[in-house]
């Protein structure tokens, strides 16, 4: 069953929640471990048809979505402020703005720390060294340490998407391709 694609409209939700959270998380000395705690309820996401259909889908209630949340989150050993973070955003029927807001915690944790955030876009997953090589292409060019979010995206075919705030680099070879088509077109 396709679910809609709610992302666009989240930006502003996915920001009061990860503000709310990260000034909670500052005060008990958690940030680092909420940070975490997000990454692997983001795996856990990413991996489960099921998980992103609970949390897309308005088909269940805010109870449904709250008691699979507590079960998923005591079972991955979730707890604490993030715990009590995904039971609030569940009775508040915002499960679906919960990857937003993952983003928006990391990119604000990361400028806490005087860091700030590529988010990239790979046709595949970058090992160790080739991440390594982009975040020092990436401090270069910025001047900062860079904190690197790496999306795969297989329909990109290769190459990469980088996004550093409001610049956009797009290497990938299905931009390139699209660009040769039209280059073509132009020709004959």
């Amino acid at each position: 069953m396709p679910v809609a694609d709610t992302s666009h409209g989240t930006s502003g939700v996915a920001e009061r929640y990860a503000s709310s959270l990260f000034e909670l998380a500052l005060e008990a000395g958690a940030v680092e471990a909420v940070g975490a705690d997000l990454d692997r309820f983001g795996a856990l996401l990413d991996g489960s048809d099921d998980l992103k259909r609970l949390v897309a889908s308005p088909v269940f209630s805010a109870e449904d979505q709250f008691k699979a949340i507590t079960a998923i989150c005591e079972k991955a050993g979730i707890a604490g402020l993030t715990v009590n973070f995904l039971k609030v955003v569940a009775n508040n029927r915002r499960l679906f703005a919960v990857p937003g807001m993952i983003r928006a915690y990391r990119s604000i944790a990361a400028a806490h720390r005087g860091e700030i955030t590529a988010e990239v876009t790979s046709a595949h997953a970058l090992d160790e060294a080739q991440e390594t090589e982009l975040k020092a292409a990436l401090k270069s060019v910025t001047g900062k340490d860079v904190t690197v979010s790496v999306t795969v995206d297989p329909s990109i075919l290769g190459g990469l998407i980088v996004k550093v705030g409001s610049r956009q680099i797009d290497t990938s070879l299905r931009t390139k391709l699209s660009t040769l088509k039209l280059a073509l077109k132009e020709v004959g």
